[in-house]
């Protein structure tokens, strides 16, 4: 460091500025230590190994072509146009070969002269996609077994000033495992069997490598079994000390205290004595020494803590309930003479708990934070891309920012993918939502019986659970989905019972040891105090598993088997509802993306290539959803709309019955947020980004205040009163009885008082009560909740499937004028509109609310935000409601 520089900042210290400033050049010093490191991410090439079966029928790629790093063989493939774009039209059979394929990365770099006289010297390769072999400068240092594992490789010694080879090849995990899995006389459970022949339907290999296993295919997204290097691989070298990790475990926080202990593991090349100096920047920026040591470490691996007090913290908050108010805290570590290493890591102050309190009926299931039983309002995440190191911040944020925006609270990240990123963390930290993160084993048995398998898992959990250690987003780490019940109740335990009792219980004691025993143990050990979960859905392995009285549940009879119709939700009151969905259809603009218009329809080649559900069949399930509620048709944009509607509308009604249970009932996560490709899922807001009516919907039945008006099929309406906020409040119900055509039968007002964190019974009605002699087929109930400070709250209650309604044109207008930054769209509606969609084709325009309901002479202002002209916004305007669907299908 200039000491000019250090020299001038000391000589300001009375200055206003001066502590900061002082801070930040230390900082800056501690940072230099490690900036040393250099990121090997230049100059990479890759090719299909010489002498691979693929060769013969793919010899363009036996050639070296361009590669990125981080990235995937998949998208180095694309963007060296050696094969079409994944995502376009229907491809995915014709790219199989990619992953039979085995393949060989290059690169060449030089080490700086500071490196070279360094004393350590590591190869750090973050995350390797999957069965690698690493050679430096022509002899292996690294045999890699495990994606989610960071891999450290000591090369001093080995370098050379200039021109260092570093070459990788990667084995396809189907073609290296296949063998051993065809030679057991039993086989596991696996997932989605590949339709492509890549692999037999009786043997999958899944289950045996530590990969991402959503690379396989599932029911909402393509195989593609791709292999890279997928985060960055970087040379560190050091003379005195390497900082491994800083937690800030949180020892006690309450309004008065926060209590932490920031722990630091370090590597020491040699004996000696040190000086700590931990900096915190609180949310306001201010700076201060938290916290100073002498060590005394040896050379090797070494620990410290240094306790940390802070009064009257600014405590981090779940969205809807408080502020998320960061701090941050720098690490230097000094010889006496200089700072040598350094350190940062950013956190919020909270208390968080998972409660299982006993009563009648079993043990509850909620999180409780900062002392506040939070009921958990959010989905389920998946990963946002096939190919994960393209995800880019911003398109993280889009859609966490969505789920903040829809009066989320908490995110489940699933368990068939990888281990989230820092940047997810980031914005969830920064967004307030909690995040339930499961261990990487999505569906299938592990072979959890080999104590080599187990050890190697372990190795990846404390991995990640030391990287995400320090969010205060981080709720819950949980071992698995789904394949506790898959065993007890899908067939698997029990066929492979009959056929080889021996193996099924070997298979059963591992599955036990490694999610009851060995992650519980890792999680207790580094987790800094957040609870552990066996599986999703599970009552961490007591005997019966996805039981409403305990735990939590999935639950698809809704949508799976028996596919019964959405009301059967109102039956099924869980402890905490962590999976539940119904399938739609994107945002036109989006099937546009890739599938051309006459390559469009219901059982057409590309639409069936972007419906992974039962195999490309799944629209005709996802019609019978539709034809609950609104009839068939044989209209392929109709089929998308109608698919919208009826998944926000089942959903909604789900969503606001598991919040009129609280408290019984304290958590609703419904599958799912995101979309790993465009095509159709169970998500809200599509790849693009784009919302669909769900996530608009969404945002009202999560609004902190909202009124539950839920009628089910013994004709008798139930409304209930939601208030999430932490004090009582009070305001008005209002409820109309009117014709679709807009003639009152009923309307009457009363004062109603919502206690904190609570769901009020207001009534219970009988058809009959509300309609009096009114036709049901032309008839709605109407409920809203008005309060002081709080957007109102509206239930609709029809009393027939829309198919049986007479609709008429209900006469939708529009108004233009500019609005600050954008422009105002008044809507108004002569006669009922249910499901209004606004849609603008392809123009980039954001609408503040859509998939609304307008009664008879209502009339609605929405701001839209875009870069369009008025004129073009009037010419692409599209409005659209349930009448224009089924208006002559009842005239």
């Amino acid at each position: 460091m200039d000491r000019p520089l250090l020299e001038g900042a000391r000589a300001m210290t009375g200055r206003p500025f001066a502590r900061l400033f002082l801070g930040l050049v230390l900082a800056a010093a501690a940072a230099s230590a490690v900036a040393g490191d250099v990121v090997i991410d230049r100059g990479w090439t890759f090719r299909l190994l010489p002498g691979n079966a693929q060769q013969a029928a793919h010899p363009e790629a036996a050639a070296w072509h361009p590669a990125t790093v981080p990235g995937t063989v998949h998208t180095d493939l694309f963007a060296g146009k050696l094969i079409p774009d994944p995502y376009v039209g229907a491809p995915e059979a014709g790219l199989q070969w990619i992953g039979l394929g085995d393949w060989e990365y290059s690169t060449r770099f030089d080490a700086p002269p500071a490196a070279l006289k360094d004393a350590r010297n590591d190869l750090v390769f973050e995350g390797l996609d999957t069965l690698a072999e690493v050679w430096l400068n022509g002899a292996k240092v690294l045999d890699a077994d495990n994606a989610f594992r960071t891999w450290r490789v000591p090369v001093q010694g080995k370098l050379r000033a200039k021109g260092n080879e570093l070459r990788i090849v990667l084995r396809s995990p189907i073609a290296k495992l296949l063998p051993q899995v065809q030679a057991m006389p039993h086989k596991l459970l696996g997932n989605y069997p590949s339709p492509y022949g890549d692999e037999p339907k009786d043997a999958m290999t899944a289950n045996f490598v530590r990969k991402p296993g959503y690379h396989y295919g599932w029911d909402w997204g393509p195989r593609y079994v791709t292999a890279g290097i997928w985060k960055p691989v970087v040379l560190q070298s050091w003379d005195q000390v390497r900082i491994d990790k800083l937690q800030l475990r949180q020892d006690h926080v309450d309004a008065a205290r926060a209590d932490i202990a920031a722990a630091v593991t370090a590597d020491a090349v040699r004996d000696g004595a040190y000086e700590l100096r931990l900096w915190q920047t609180a949310p306001d920026g201010k700076r201060t020494l938290a916290a100073q040591q002498r060590v005394q470490w040896h050379a090797g691996a070494n620990r410290a803590e240094l306790p940390v007090h802070v009064d009257r913290p600014q405590r981090w908050f779940p969205n809807g309930y408080g502020a998320q108010p960061l701090y941050r805290y720098e690490l230097e570590v000094a010889d006496g003479k200089a700072a040598i290493a350094g350190a940062s890591a950013r956190t919020g102050l909270r208390s968080i708990e998972l409660r299982r309190d006993p009563d009648d009926k079993g043990r509850s299931f909620y999180f409780a934070v900062n002392g506040i039983p939070v009921f958990a309002k959010g989905a389920n995440s998946i990963p946002f891309d096939m190919f994960q190191p393209r995800v880019t911040k911003a398109q993280l944020r889009r859609v966490l920012q969505s789920a903040r925006d829809a009066n989320m609270n908490f995110l489940r990240s699933w368990g068939g993918g990888y281990y989230e990123s820092d940047d997810f963390f980031d914005l969830a930290d920064e967004l307030g939502l909690l995040v339930w993160q499961d261990f990487m084993f999505g569906g299938g048995m592990p072979p959890a019986y080999d104590d080599a398998f187990r050890a190697n898992v372990v190795a990846e959990a404390r991995d990640n659970v030391r990287r995400l250690r320090n969010h205060p987003s981080l709720a819950l780490w949980c071992g698995n989905n789904e394949e506790e019940i898959a065993w007890k109740y899908w067939g698997a335990g029990k066929e492979l019972t009959a056929a080889d009792p021996a193996f099924a219980a070997k298979v059963w004691n591992g599955y036990k040891q490694l999610f009851g025993a060995d992650l519980r143990k890792v999680v207790a050990e580094e987790g800094g105090g957040i609870a552990y979960w066996a599986s999703s859905p599970s009552d961490d392995l007591a005997e019966v598993a996805n039981t409403p009285a305990s735990g939590d549940m999935h639950y698809w009879e809704v949508w799976g088997n028996p596919a019964y119709p959405p009301v059967k939700y109102l039956e099924i009151t869980p402890r905490f509802m962590s999976e539940y969905g119904l399938q739609a259809w994107p945002s036109q603009r989006t099937i546009d993306a890739f599938a051309k218009r006459e390559d469009q329809g219901l059982a057409t080649p590309v639409i069936e290539a972007h419906q992974k559900f039962l195999a490309g069949k799944g629209n005709e399930r996802l019609m019978k959803y539709v034809d609950y509620e609104f009839g068939a048709t044989t209209n392929f944009a109709d089929f998308v709309y109608l698919s919208q509607a009826a998944q926000a509308e089942g959903i909604e009604l789900a969503a606001l019955h598991h919040r009129a249970s609280r408290p019984y009932t304290m958590g609703s996560l419904y599958w799912q947020l995101n979309d790993v490709w465009p095509g159709a899922s169970w998500s809200s807001v599509d790849w693009f980004g784009r919302w669909k009516a769900l996530q608009f919907h969404a945002r009202r039945f999560y609004a902190p205040v909202a009124v539950a008006a839920l009628r089910g099929a013994d004709g008798k309406t139930t409304v209930s009163l939601l208030n999430d906020r932490t004090r009582p409040l009070r305001g008005e119900l209002r409820l109309r009885v009117i014709g679709l055509d807009g003639k009152v039968l009923r309307d009457e007002k009363k004062p109603v008082e919502l206690a904190p964190l609570s769901s009020t019974a207001a009534a219970t009605y009988a058809d009959a009560d509300l309609l009096g002699n009114a036709d049901p087929a032309s008839t709605v109930a109407v409920f809203e909740l008005r309060l002081a400070g709080e957007p109102a709250s509206r239930g609709v209650v029809y009393f027939k499937a829309a198919k049986d309604m007479p609709w008429r044109d209900p006469g939708l207008r529009a108004q233009w004028r500019r609005d600050g930054s954008g422009y105002a769209l008044e809507l108004h509606a002569d006669k009922l509109a249910r499901a209004v969609w606004i849609d603008f084709g392809d123009v980039d325009a954001e609408v503040s609310d859509n998939a609304m309901t307008l009664l008879p002479g209502e009339s609605v202002t929405l701001h839209v935000t875009t870069k369009a002209s008025l004129e073009t916004l009037q010419k692409s305007l599209s409005l659209r409601s349930l009448a224009d669907v089924l208006f002559t299908k009842t005239r």
